[in-house]
């Protein structure tokens, strides 16, 4: 399929033809996929401890320019005379990762908003993965614009790049995300866990499609009730439907609101149930202080975050009475926060005040990211599951270096966040407080620039996902199930996790 035909194909017509498939009109390839998949979970059966992972999504494109910001003077004067006034940091106002550089020699700090970030960092629980995008084939500047690479399809659009980014396969019509691929291949370990694998905190979403695993979405409250839609309910829909009661699509359709019913009770019971009470609901906090005593607000991504928290420890709980748990091996959550599309009002600059470039719209967005991600990490550790949990950022791309004179605009490579337990020397998750892949020119029209200021990714996604996924339990047969253009890329492991 040529790229205009890939292009036509929208975001809301993917779940449609998934939703339509999920109701038995999947065609013969699903039917042999989902073979491949069942045949390689077998295989993996043998798994027999617990790991979870959490996608953040930054719905929008986050300016990763300033998320992290080299230290060093040459560098950093050349990042602020490209930004200024809009949107270059000051130097003093920098987190700076105080006695780490990285293997070129660069040195960095973090966004004033983000002093969080900076402990998790110092901690060793949160490592940062450069300049990463969508990628068909590894491509450079020169063959970028001579035209003989090859590149994903509809660059720097929302929409493609969101299901590019969730699918991790931007050259083919998208038919399951990689998150579902993996809930395909892992499910049998769970048993007869009660409720997905897969669950969403922000509706229904590409990155957890499966063939085989429907995702299952939660509010920040809890499960949503469907209770009450029988009986009487039932037969007054149907009759105004015109259809006859009973019927074998009325009896369908209240034998899936009876499932729902039922899986709804058993997770808000499992979760009112839960160890640890008094930390879910009260010390979990979901107000987020803005920058310089700005104020506060009520947080959407701590809210899911508690939520996912919840889940984690049911989750991993035993099954059955007293506990009321679900016993599970492996759990996916998607969260996702959105207001990162800063093409105007992205910092709080204006020429009376040029000191507010550090506040505004982005500040608080990063102050949100920022404060959710430790407190949530704090909560794995209360539960002892900080080595067993791993949270990651994906975004649908980064953003402009240049300003636009109010913000910035589409951009491609960006830099990404992995948080978890530290070190490999007593069972950590995430190899943190190190830097990984290559970071990038900071010039306009320099190596990495497409000519407007948009890094050129030097990792694909399907690496940064790959390395997560392996530690998830994917085995290396079947990486290049889950992620179909792995081998194009020199490496399938970034390193920035450590093995099971």
């Amino acid at each position: 399929m040529n790229e205009k035909n890939i292009s036509v194909i929208t975001r809301r017509q993917f779940l449609r033809r998934v939703g339509c498939a999920a109701m038995g009109t999947a065609a013969m390839t699903a039917a042999i996929r989902d073979l491949r998949f069942m045949n390689a979970a077998v295989a993996q059966s043998n798994i027999s401890d617990y790991k979870a992972l959490v996608c953040i999504f930054l719905q929008g494109g986050n300016d990763s320019n300033n998320l992290i910001v080299p230290t060093v003077t040459s560098e950093y004067n050349n990042y602020a005379s490209i930004r200024t006034p809009i949107l270059a940091l000051p130097a003093g106002a920098l987190q700076t990762l105080d006695g780490y550089t990285d293997p070129a020699g660069h040195t960095f700090g973090l966004h004033p908003a983000c002093p969080e970030l900076k402990t998790l960092f110092s901690e060793g629980k949160l490592a940062v993965l450069f300049n990463t995008g969508t990628l068909v084939y590894p491509i450079t500047r020169t063959t970028y614009l001579n035209g003989s690479g090859s590149k994903p399809p509809q660059l720097f659009s929302h929409a493609d790049q969101q299901t590019q980014w969730q699918t991790s396969v931007p050259d083919q019509p998208p038919t399951t995300g990689w998150g579902g691929r993996c809930a395909d291949l892992l499910n049998s370990v769970n048993g007869s866990a009660p409720i997905s694998l897969s669950v969403s905190l922000a509706g229904a979403n590409t990155f957890e499609i499966g063939n085989i695993v429907s995702q299952y979405s939660v509010s920040s409250s809890g499960a949503i009730s469907l209770a009450g839609v029988s009986g009487a309910r039932l037969a007054a829909l149907t009759n105004l439907l015109g259809l006859s009661y009973p019927n074998m699509q009325a009896n369908a359709y209240a034998g899936v609101a009876a499932h729902s019913i039922n899986t709804g009770a058993l997770l808000n019971n499992a979760i009112t149930n839960s160890a640890p009470t008094n930390f879910f609901n009260a010390a979990f906090p979901t107000t987020i202080t803005t920058p310089n005593g700005g104020g506060s607000f009520t947080s959407s991504l701590s809210s899911q975050l508690k939520m996912v928290a919840r889940l984690i420890e049911a989750g991993n709980r035993a099954a059955g009475s007293p506990t009321n748990g679900f016993g599970m091996k492996r759990q996916i959550f998607f969260c996702q926060v959105g207001g990162y599309d800063l093409h105007t009002g992205q910092t709080g600059y204006t020429t009376n005040n040029p000191n507010n470039v550090i506040l505004g719209a982005h500040a608080n967005l990063f102050a949100d990211l920022s404060q959710s991600l430790l407190v949530f990490q704090r909560a794995m550790e209360q539960l002892g599951l900080q080595n067993k949990v791993t949270a990651f950022t994906a975004s649908d791309f980064g953003r402009t270096f240049p300003s636009n004179g109010q913000g910035s605009d589409h951009g491609w490579g960006s830099h990404h966040l992995i948080v978890g337990g530290a070190g490999a020397t007593n069972g950590g998750s995430v190899a943190g407080g190190k830097t990984y892949g290559t970071f990038p020119t900071l010039t306009v029209n320099g190596p990495d620039d497409t000519g407007t200021g948009r890094w050129i990714p030097t990792t694909a996604i399907d690496q940064y996902f790959a390395t997560i996924a392996t530690w998830f339990g994917v085995d290396s047969s079947n990486l290049n199930t889950v992620f179909p253009n792995l081998g194009r890329f020199a490496k399938s492991n970034l390193g920035f996790m450590n093995p099971s």
